[in-house]
C-alpha cells in the first residue's frame, strides 16, 4: 500500500509479515536517509512467531485489524512529512549507542524543521491558541533532608508544560545540581494529572523555529534529569492521570517511574504534524526500544499503567495515587 502523497515528499509501504516469511539473511535495512516509512503488519499476537530480524527492518510494527494499525496508516497518509521525519530520526544508526546529547540535538532539530512545515501550520490554523493566560508559579520545590521534591503546580491546565514551567523546572533541578547533599529528586504533579503534555497554546509561538531549537537545547529538562542520574543521584517520577507527550518523555528520563493505576500514557505529537520534542525519542526509546517507541509515536494511541509496566516504561504500579 502506498500513500497518495506525491513521491517528492514522502511515502509509505505496508508489509505483511507472518511466520512463513523467508529467512531475512542478506536483506539490507533501509538506508538511514531514505524518506519512506515501512509499516510491518503482523498477525494477532504481535509477531511472536516471526523472525525478529524482519521486525527490525520495519520503522513501525502493528497487528492486523487493530485500531493502532488504522491510526498509523491514517497518520502516514494525513501527515507524511512528520511521519517520514519520525522514521528517519528513529532509524539513526547511532541512536542506541547511548549518546544522550546527540539524540537531543537530532530530535530538537527535526522538531524545529516540522514547526516550519505545512502540516503543523495546518494544525495551528485549525486550532488557534486561546488568548487567556493563567498566572502563578508553575513549580514548587521542597527540601526534606537529602530529598528534593519538585511538584508541577498548574493543575487547572492538567500541568501542561509551557515555557514558564520548563524554565522553573530547570531552575528547581539545578538546586540538586549545585548541592551535593541532595541525594534524591522526586518529580510529581498536582491535581488530576501528572502532565498532559506541552501547552498547545504556546506551540509555534516563538519568532522562528531556529531560535526555538537553541532554547530547547539550552533549557532541556531531560538533560538535567539524566545528568543527575549519571552523577549518582536517585531520580524518580510519580505519575498519575494523563501522562502525555512531554509528561512521559520527561518522566522517562528519571531512574524510577512509579505510576498510579489511572495513568494514561501517549505520544500524540504526530497528530499536530510534529514529533516528540521533549526528548522522548531518547528517553522512551531507552526504556522500551525503537519499535515500541515508534508504535506510540506513529499511532498516538494510549496505553494504561499495566501495559507501560509490562513494557518497562514504568517501574512500578501502585495501588493508589503515589504518596
Amino acid at each position: 500500500m502506498r500513500s497518495p502523497v506525491p513521491p517528492e515528499r514522502s511515502g509509505a509501504v505496508l508489509v505483511p509479515i507472518d511466520a512463513d516469511a523467508p529467512d531475512p539473511d542478506g536483506v539490507s535495512p533501509l538506508p538511514a536517509s531514505l524518506p519512506f516509512v515501512v509499516v510491518g503488519e503482523t498477525g494477532r499476537g504481535g509477531g511472536g512467531d516471526v523472525d525478529p530480524r524482519w521486525l527490525e527492518l520495519c520503522d513501525v510494527v502493528a497487528e492486523e485489524g487493530t485500531p493502532a494499525l488504522d491510526r498509523i496508516v491514517e497518520n502516514l497518509h494525513a501527515r507524511p512529512i512528520a511521519s517520514a521525519t519520525l522514521a528517519l530520526l528513529l532509524r539513526r544508526p547511532d541512536a542506541d549507542a547511548g549518546r544522550l546529547d546527540d539524540g537531543l540535538v537530532a530530535e530538537s532539530a527535526a522538531y524545529s524543521v516540522l514547526q516550519a512545515g505545512p502540516e503543523f501550520a495546518a494544525w495551528r490554523t485549525a486550532h488557534p491558541p486561546r488568548t487567556e493566560r493563567d498566572e502563578g508559579a508553575r513549580v514548587r520545590a521542597e527540601r526534606n533532608g537529602p530529598t528534593l521534591r519538585v511538584t508541577l503546580t498548574r493543575p487547572q491546565r492538567l500541568n501542561a508544560l509551557d515555557a514558564q514551567m520548563r524554565d522553573e523546572l530547570v531552575e528547581a533541578l539545578h538546586i540538586a545540581v549545585a548541592d551535593p547533599s541532595v541525594q534524591a529528586v522526586e518529580l510529581r504533579g498536582e491535581g488530576r494529572a501528572f502532565c498532559a503534555g506541552g501547552d498547545l497554546d504556546e506551540f509555534g509561538s516563538r519568532a522562528d523555529p531556529a531560535s526555538a531549537h537553541l532554547v530547547r537545547l539550552e533549557r532541556s529538562v531531560g538533560r538535567v534529569l539524566a545528568g543527575l542520574g549519571a552523577a549518582g543521584r536517585a531520580t524518580s517520577a510519580f505519575v498519575h492521570g494523563a501522562c502525555v507527550g512531554s509528561g512521559i518523555e520527561l518522566a522517562a528520563f528519571t531512574g524510577r517511574v512509579v505510576a498510579a493505576p489511572d495513568t494514561e500514557i501517549a505520544l500524540p505529537e504526530i497528530g499536530l504534524g510534529l514529533i516528540p520534542g521533549a526528548g522522548g525519542t531518547v528517553s522512551v526509546r531507552r526504556r522500551v526500544g525503537r519499535l515500541r517507541t515508534a508504535w506510540l509515536a506513529f499511532s498516538g494511541c494510549t496505553i494504561d499503567a499495566g501495559t507501560a509496566h509490562e513494557w518497562g516504561l514504568v517501574d512500578e504500579v501502585t495501588d493508589g495515587r503515589p504518596a
